[in-house]
């Protein structure tokens, strides 16, 4: 069983920056891959990024390549997503998840999910 606290969210403007924490419960927070979804209102949660057990490799939808980056801590069991150059279309309910599938990118391949986390993005 794992647990997934996500943290950081908020408002910023266009063009600013932040940074997401995913804090996991459990000693086996190493085992697992960890990835990023979002889901603004109306729409289906979609994959932002993720990251395999060791860190040494990630993946990232095509819309935030380049400006986010997703990273991992295993001594703290806690994942990140710093996210850059933000847009008013990265606003959305931002979730961590886990899964035992390596660099999962479909929400049905993920066992635990965090609560979600708010960004806004205004201009």
């Amino acid at each position: 069983q794992v647990e997934l606290v996500e943290s950081g969210g908020g408002l910023v403007q266009t063009g600013g920056s932040l940074r997401l924490s995913c804090a996991a419960s459990g000693r086996t927070f190493s085992s697992y891959s960890m990835g990023w979804f979002r889901q603004a209102p109306g729409k289906e949660r979609d994959f932002v990024a993720g990251i395999g057990w060791g860190g040494g490799s990630t993946n990232y939808a095509a819309y935030v390549k380049g400006r986010f980056t997703i990273s991992r801590d295993n001594a703290k069991n806690t994942a990140y997503l710093q996210m850059s150059s933000l847009k008013a279309e990265d606003t959305a309910v931002y979730y961590c998840a886990a899964s035992t599938i390596y660099l999962a990118t479909r929400p049905l391949h993920y066992t635990y999910w965090g609560q979600g986390t708010q960004v806004t993005v205004s201009s």
